[in-house]
């Protein structure tokens, strides 16, 4: 189960800046804690939906949730697996997207929470494609990722769903113990520069039109 970090708070905080519609449906993508669902109430959500995989990431969620008196649907299941029919007015998402040496994902344990395949896309290209359809019109989908994973192809992939997309957000943190573990990896493949231990935690902001063509 992912503890909130860095990367959650900054996605809390770009969800604050952009406001969201009085009683709109929010959905949070591999919540983890239930941390980004229960900002989204806070944040004035008329209903908010929480899934993840992860069984005790869906306990955890339920409890954070109850124990301070807020609403949230919690659903334990793979979150590009929601029914075709279902659209939110605010997508959440902080998927796994740290890289790894396995080109297959884990099934179990915590490296479930933030391994991602070799180039740390193995949720984020998915979720990209799938979120227009999951959105209404006038809908936004705000993701949060590592710069390390390419900026540029989350927001592409956007754009090319039809969303309006751009980075809202930005903050340089130090290395995390996960990604410290795996600097030699990291400088091998690229990912990062000789000698860096920091990584850049970027908000990306996909909108979709309320009029299309």
């Amino acid at each position: 189960m992912y503890r909130p970090q860095a990367d959650t708070w900054l996605l809390a905080q770009a969800l604050q800046d952009a406001g969201i519609p009085a009683a709109a449906r929010v959905l949070d993508l591999c919540t983890g804690t239930g941390a980004l669902a229960i900002a989204a109430v806070g944040a004035g959500a008329g209903h908010v939906t929480a899934v993840d995989i992860s069984r005790r990431a869906a306990l955890a969620t339920r409890f954070n949730s109850r124990v301070r008196g807020l609403r949230v649907r919690v659903e334990c299941r793979n979150a590009l697996t929601l029914p075709g029919n279902r659209r939110f007015d605010v997508v959440l998402a902080n998927p796994p997207y740290v890289p790894s040496e396995r080109p297959e994902l884990p099934r179990r344990g915590p490296s479930r929470a933030w391994d991602a395949a070799p180039n740390g896309r193995a949720l984020l290209d998915p979720l990209c494609v799938n979120a227009p359809r999951m959105l209404s019109p006038g809908g936004m989908v705000l993701i949060v990722h590592s710069a390390v994973c390419g900026v540029e192809s989350t927001v592409n992939l956007l754009r090319r769903g039809g969303l309006k997309a751009a980075v809202v957000a930005r903050r340089t943190v130090p290395f995390g113990p996960v990604m410290s573990r795996r600097i030699a990896l990291l400088e091998n493949r690229g990912h990062i520069d000789a000698g860096q231990r920091h990584e850049e935690l970027v908000v990306i902001r996909g909108d979709r039109p309320i009029h299309e063509p």
